[in-house]
């Protein structure tokens, strides 16, 4: 393993053409630059430098170790600026996880520009449910979460992390245009007795906020589609298989043939950005208040009620 003040000194001769100039340049006496150089040789295994009329030369093999120092020297360099800047500057792997509905209608655009404004920012994103993504951002692997919380079954969150609210939306009955009350301005789930139902997967908070929401109604759930997406939940509900609760965020796109209806009593969605508490690090500031920006965006274009 070379040394790097030993690979700094043979950079410094090769750019400066003698032990004395690179002495200087290296703010050590000749003395101690050649022993540097010395030790390097013997670790080497080969001649890096040798006589020449009064002066020295360096060897082949010396140019080729020099060119190495060089690159290593200048990474290094690159290194310590980058650390330096950390306490400032946005940069480095940013490592996001959401929830799809989020991640799709959300990150695409704060991504844009952010990495626009902070070129040297690498994100990186994982789209699923609390349920799995937060143990990943409580082990560390995951810097920023965006997950959803529904008025009737608030998200739980063990000690730890810090939250805030980044977007509020209402939830609609999806309802086919075939539903015999697809046509109605609001809707009681008590009204949708005999229908059965899409939503994401058991465990999910889409999946209990649905079995909450109509066991507060006196209905037992009939969720016959177990769907991550809600695409293609939607997909089920245009063809009359079942109903499902979508919040605004997920209305598009939608096909043609579904109906939104309101819900009486109304019930809504959070989505809320989550990280480490002490871990607010600049990239992680940079991509909340990117996200907080684009959601603004969204309500100003009427995207959301």
């Amino acid at each position: 393993m070379f040394s790097i003040d030993r690979l700094r000194a043979l950079s410094a001769v090769a750019a400066h053409g003698s032990i004395a100039r690179a002495a200087e340049a290296l703010h050590i006496t000749p003395s101690g630059l050649s022993q540097k150089l010395a030790k390097l040789e013997r670790e080497a295994g080969r001649r890096l430098l040798e006589p020449h009329g009064r002066s020295i030369r360096i060897t082949h093999a010396g140019r080729v170790l020099a060119g190495h120092a060089d690159r290593l020297l200048d990474q290094l360099s690159a290194a310590e600026a980058d650390l330096a800047d950390l306490a400032d500057e946005v940069l480095g792997p940013l490592r996001l996880g959401g929830v799809g509905s989020a991640v799709r209608t959300l990150l695409p655009g704060a991504l844009d520009a952010l990495t626009a404004a902070h070129p040297r920012l690498r994100p990186t994103v994982t789209d699923g449910e609390a349920v799995d993504l937060l143990p990943r951002l409580l082990s560390g692997e995951l810097d920023l979460l965006l997950i959803e919380s529904w008025t009737n079954r608030p998200v739980f969150l063990p000690a730890g992390p810090t939250l805030r609210t980044l977007v509020r939306e209402e939830v609609w009955v999806a309802l086919s245009g075939r539903h015999p009350l697809a046509d109605r301005p609001e809707i009681d789930l008590a009204d949708l007795r005999d229908t059965p139902w899409a939503s994401c997967p058991p465990g999910t908070e889409p999946y209990e906020a649905l079995v909450q929401a109509l066991r507060a109604r006196g209905l037992e759930p009939d969720v016959r589609f177990a769907l991550t997406e809600h695409l293609t939940q939607l997909a089920m509900v245009e063809r009359n298989l079942a109903a499902a609760l979508v919040p605004t965020m997920s209305r598009t796109p939608a096909p043609p043939g579904v109906r939104f209806v309101r819900l009486r009593p109304g019930l809504r969605r959070e989505i809320k950005a989550a990280w480490p508490a002490g871990h607010e690090n600049p990239p992680v500031r940079a991509c909340v208040a990117a996200v907080e920006q684009a959601a603004a965006a969204r309500d100003e274009d009427g995207d959301a009620p």
